[in-house]
């Protein structure tokens, strides 16, 4: 664990109290408000030295540290992408520190672009696997051998049945599915989706990746959902942008947390 992890670790005890945590979320576009339902304090990114400034709009730079239908959480109200500064590592640190505080799990969240007929802005789609299909890789540069993660069952298995559990005791569709992570920011090319499609992708988008092989490095369990905000380039007439992914997100948002807080609810009571 690094020294500036520890140090913002200690940072974040004196203000939001020194129990530990027991999971982090990280919230993707149009999703920000979660943060905001945490009983506790609320840190800006801002007050936190290293922080990702997490400046796309749709985001909440804001780390929310308290409780959350009965568990303790840390809630990340942005992220800071790959296609912002360049850096796949971006959320390195917010995830060591997360990892400093206790934690033993993250749950990620992202608006992604639908590869599957049928599948359509306001669904949810739990990850099974991921694509790294841009080849950038956050642990690049790492010098011990622990940059070599496996990622067999990167998407914890556990984790993934608590959160289908969830869906299924609130209503909710949440099948399985593959995310392939393109860099951004622009959006994919109708080609660029034929190719995904073929190898084996279900839906699309600009984050997630990078945080899932950090998690897995810092030995934090991980599991992640995507809000489907538009369909891929070339399978529908929408036109895609970002102002549409915002104002698409909602329609899934609000399943989404139903989802979460069911989840949260379960592990309070064990």
């Amino acid at each position: 664990m690094s020294r500036s992890a520890e140090d913002l670790a200690a940072l974040i005890r004196a203000r939001a109290g020194a129990a530990p945590l027991r999971l982090g979320l990280v919230l993707g576009s149009g999703l920000g408000h979660i943060a905001g339902a945490v009983e506790g304090a609320a840190i800006p990114y801002a007050d936190l030295p290293g922080f990702p400034h997490a400046g796309v709009s749709g985001h909440s730079p804001v780390l929310a540290v308290g409780m959350l239908e009965g568990v303790r959480v840390a809630v990340f109200g942005g992220r800071e992408h790959y296609y912002e500064k360049g850096r796949p590592d971006a959320m390195r640190l917010p995830l060591a520190v997360l990892k400093a505080l206790g934690a033993e799990a993250v749950i990620l969240t992202n608006a992604a672009g639908s590869l599957v007929p049928g599948r359509g802005p306001g669904s949810l789609m739990l990850l099974s696997d991921h694509i790294n299909f841009s080849g950038l890789n956050p642990l690049i540069g790492e010098a011990s051998d622990a940059r070599f993660v496996p990622m067999t069952a990167a998407h914890d298995p556990g984790l993934r049945a608590g959160l289908s559990a969830a869906a299924a005791a609130e209503g909710l569709a949440l099948p399985e599915g593959v995310y392939a992570w393109y860099s951004g920011p622009s959006f994919e090319t109708p080609a660029e989706i034929r190719a995904i499609r073929i190898l084996g992708a279900d839906a699309v988008g600009m984050s997630t990746v990078p945080e899932v092989i950090l998690a897995r490095f810092l030995g934090l369990r991980v599991a992640a959902v995507s809000v489907i905000t538009n369909m891929a380039a070339g399978l529908s007439d929408e036109q895609i942008s970002h102002e549409h992914t915002k104002a698409m997100a909602p329609l899934g948002a609000e399943k989404l947390e139903r989802v979460l807080r069911r989840f949260l609810r379960g592990l309070a009571e064990r």
